[in-house]
């Protein structure tokens, strides 16, 4: 349970039922050291199960209950799938499907067939029974996925039999970001003082009622350039129709300085 120091908001998440932290937490440095756009390049050692367990205690304790994760973060599903244990019912589990990383590169996928495979696949890897929400992580094609692929169909059927609670679509144009809020649940954009390009996608989130989760909220860990930390976060979260900020980190003092310039937004 959050302390009262910090103390994080819970806002609804669409078409689940559940509420979630306005921060989360991104976990791509959980499993990948190549091609992370983050301070200190690539190569960096990857945390120990133990810092990572005492990472999810930490995310708990504080009140932050959601988890990004994807298949293209390298072994990110499959340790959290070996850590979570009993905290999976506190934790609100969000990965996606589409992009596979291997030997360095991005290869992006969205037919049917290796939608399903992907799904299934997160649901063994990170030992669950179901998944919170699935997003389709696009390219810079995002409407042509969105509307000439068969992937919002196949993830809509696997909502439908249980698997997964809800879906939407990690995008990179606002055409794509508002159409992907018209056919989904949830998007997941980029967003900070410094970038207001998708402002309008947010805008038509809100009016539908519709999650939208923030991606490069603090510049890929380059806030310095977009101005201080706890003025960027509140400018974020204070966005109406924001429903959460998802960061990258590894380290506690990293992740207790993002939950105290977030705590009490309004």
């Amino acid at each position: 349970m959050a302390t009262s120091l910090d103390y994080l908001p819970l806002r609804r998440f669409a078409a689940t039922g559940k509420s979630v932290s306005v921060l989360g937490l991104g976990t791509v440095k959980f499993g990948r050291n190549q091609g992370v756009k983050y301070p200190g390049g690539d190569g960096f050692a990857l945390p120990t199960d133990r810092e990572i367990s005492s990472l999810l205690d930490l995310c708990l304790e504080n009140g932050i209950n959601l988890l990004d994760t994807a298949p293209a973060y390298g072994v990110a599903e499959k340790r959290l799938g070996a850590l979570l244990g009993h905290r999976r019912k506190d934790f609100f589990l969000v990965t996606k499907i589409g992009e596979e990383f291997e030997g360095g590169k991005s290869e992006y996928i969205f037919s049917a067939a290796h939608t399903r495979l992907s799904v299934d696949r997160s649901l063994q890897r990170l030992n669950t029974n179901y998944l919170d929400c699935v997003l389709v992580h696009a390219n810079k094609n995002d409407l042509e996925i969105i509307e000439q692929t068969p992937v919002l169909e196949t993830l809509a059927q696997m909502k439908a039999a249980g698997k997964i609670l809800s879906f939407g679509v990690s995008t990179h144009s606002v055409a794509g970001g508002k159409r992907a809020v018209d056919l989904t649940d949830a998007v997941m954009l980029a967003y900070n003082q410094n970038y207001l390009a998708e402002k309008e996608v947010i805008d038509h989130a809100h009016r539908q009622g519709k999650a939208v989760l923030v991606k490069k909220g603090l510049a890929s860990g380059h806030i310095n350039t977009v101005g201080g930390l706890e003025q960027n976060i509140r400018f974020i979260l204070e966005t109406p129709g924001v429903t959460s900020l998802v960061f990258g980190s590894f380290t506690p003092a990293n992740i207790l300085a993002n939950i105290r310039a977030a705590r009490n937004v309004q």
